[in-house]
């Protein structure tokens, strides 16, 4: 059997409500209550107090005992926000927050183990390294370097050519984009 407890208009940010929150989901009540009291912040001590007012709930109204209660849920939702406006410069405001929490507490006498789904990981894809090529062997090696060796003495007169070929091309461009324009 399920037994609820809500806690309306706490006032405390229910994003710093929510971290405590999550922390006695799944817990033994008496585990949660000992969670709570040993948290030094706002919301463990307001949502003991829900806590412990579920328990009441579930002994009063249920006839269920205590040692056999689990926190099923524990949620903290939005609730309304106080709006503030503090005085700025030049005679402006601006406009303060004031947020509110709703607290439900959800408690079970079922021990219902909720095991969640594992995630299927793909296979992650490697970045590809470039390949390595094969090394070359011993006898190919000399042959090689006496090959590169006339292209090095022809690169010079290479790259002559291309600078003699890169000035009289620019003058065409030139002429090209005074068309375009």
């Amino acid at each position: 059997m399920e037994v609820r407890s809500i806690y309306k208009y706490a006032r405390i940010s229910p994003k710093k409500a929510r971290d405590v929150a999550r922390e006695i989901q799944g817990l033994p009540v008496s585990d949660a209550i000992d969670t709570l009291n040993f948290t030094p912040k706002k919301a463990a001590f307001l949502i003991g107090k829900t806590l412990k007012s579920a328990v009441a709930n579930a002994e009063n109204n249920h006839d269920l005992a205590a040692d056999t209660l689990h926190v099923k849920e524990a949620n903290v939702s939005d609730g309304p926000s106080f709006r503030r406006f503090k005085p700025r410069a030049r005679g402006s405001a601006s406009a303060i927050k004031k947020r509110t929490s709703h607290i439900y507490i959800i408690l079970t006498d079922e021990m219902e183990v909720e095991e969640k789904p594992k995630r299927e990981s793909k296979p992650k894809k490697k970045k590809g390294a470039p390949k390595k090529e094969e090394p070359i062997a011993e006898e190919e090696a000399p042959a090689e370097v006496e090959e590169e060796v006339p292209a090095a003495e022809e690169a010079p007169e290479a790259e002559a050519e291309e600078v003699t070929e890169s000035t009289e091309e620019a003058p065409e461009e030139e002429s090209a984009e005074e068309d375009k324009h």
